[in-house]
């Protein structure tokens, strides 16, 4: 699947964005999809996946209660709110599909699929 992401940009701390990752090329729905994010000089981090249907959601500890992953299969979609910015959420952000169960992508975190990325700046 190619997974387009959007939504980036300059907020202040506080302050909220919508990212966005639309996927094309194979069945939307069948893939469980997930968010990551890479901050300058740091590895990536995962940040959350959701299920095929969307009734299923896990989020990393970093930002619970913050960041809520849902998804629109019609649309192709997967989203991430993210409220209550941190300077620490900057970062360069990556939406990712996987075929794989749920279940077994939430101990692995691993997914085949990468879109391109959407940089996040959050201003102190």
């Amino acid at each position: 699947v190619q997974l387009q992401a959007s939504g980036g940009g300059l907020v202040q701390a506080g302050g909220s964005l919508r990212l966005s990752c639309v996927g094309s090329g194979r069945t939307f729905s069948t893939n469980v999809m997930g968010w990551f994010r890479q901050a300058p000089g740091k590895e990536r981090e995962f940040v959350a996946a959701i299920s095929r249907s969307g009734t299923t959601t896990y989020v990393a500890d970093s930002v619970k209660g913050r960041f809520t992953i849902s998804r629109d299969n019609a649309k192709n979609t997967v989203y991430l709110q993210m409220d209550s910015l941190k300077f620490e959420d900057t970062a360069v952000y990556y939406c990712a599909a996987t075929l794989q169960y749920y279940i077994v992508v939430i101990r692995t975190k691993a997914f085949d699929s990468w879109g391109q990325g959407t940089l996040v700046t959050v201003s102190s």
